[in-house]
């Protein structure tokens, strides 16, 4: 069945031509992101208006492609830390840009300790 858990999210900053197919988005995977379409990881794609988003991904026997477009509003995109081509971000990130939550003031909460705070109660 089609999935999108248990992956790495890589999101193409640039504007993309959303008529690309399968093929052409491939293209950008491998000639400007330098990686393997074929690998597992979702590759998201934005159109320059921010309206329409499509989501590559290789499953064993084929590619999927999700594809969204909004009636109204625009995608919020994550900041990123430096200026680049991709941003890798998490599952949680790509949940509030396709529902439309902002995540301008979301926080992520810590979650674990630090190896060195481990091995402190040890």
């Amino acid at each position: 069945m089609f999935s999108l858990g248990a992956a790495r999210y890589y999101l193409y900053r640039e504007p993309t031509d959303i008529r690309k197919s399968f093929d052409g988005l491939c293209g950008l995977v491998t000639a400007r992101l330098g990686q393997n379409p074929m690998s597992g990881d979702v590759f998201i794609f934005i159109n320059k208006p921010r309206n329409r988003m499509k989501l590559l991904k290789w499953e064993p026997g084929g590619f999927i492609l999700f594809y969204k477009r909004l009636e109204r509003g625009t995608f919020e995109l994550p900041e990123p830390a430096q200026p680049c081509t991709s941003q890798q971000i998490g599952y949680g990130q790509l949940t509030m840009m396709v529902t439309g939550i902002t995540m301008r003031y979301a926080k992520k909460r810590r979650r674990f300790l630090q190896q060195n705070d481990v091995d402190k109660y040890r």
